[in-house]
């Protein structure tokens, strides 16, 4: 599979991973790495998400970290939506 990600999570990635840096740029590069070890997994295995009712729309957690990533899968793809910090309300 390969990876796309819509507008809006490009900059929630930015953002999430500019915040983090201000304060900890040891702390961004973690989550920077874990969130592409999540990314490589997922190309690999898109279905390990936990299906969250919407269609095709799978979550996965980036821990230890409290963030979401939330992805759709689209035949030869898997597109990344959202990237949330798990404090954060709705989807």
């Amino acid at each position: 599979m390969k990876l796309r990600y819509t507008a809006q999570a490009l900059r929630e990635i930015d953002s999430a991973i500019s915040y983090i840096g201000q304060r900890s740029p040891d702390g961004a590069r973690n989550v920077a790495k874990r969130f592409q070890e999540i990314l490589t997994f997922l190309e690999e295995r898109p279905y390990a998400g936990v299906a969250t009712g919407k269609k095709n729309t799978r979550r996965f957690f980036l821990k230890p970290y409290p963030y979401i990533v939330y992805y759709r899968i689209h035949t030869d793809e898997v597109i990344i939506q959202r990237f949330r910090h798990t404090s954060r309300k709705g989807r």
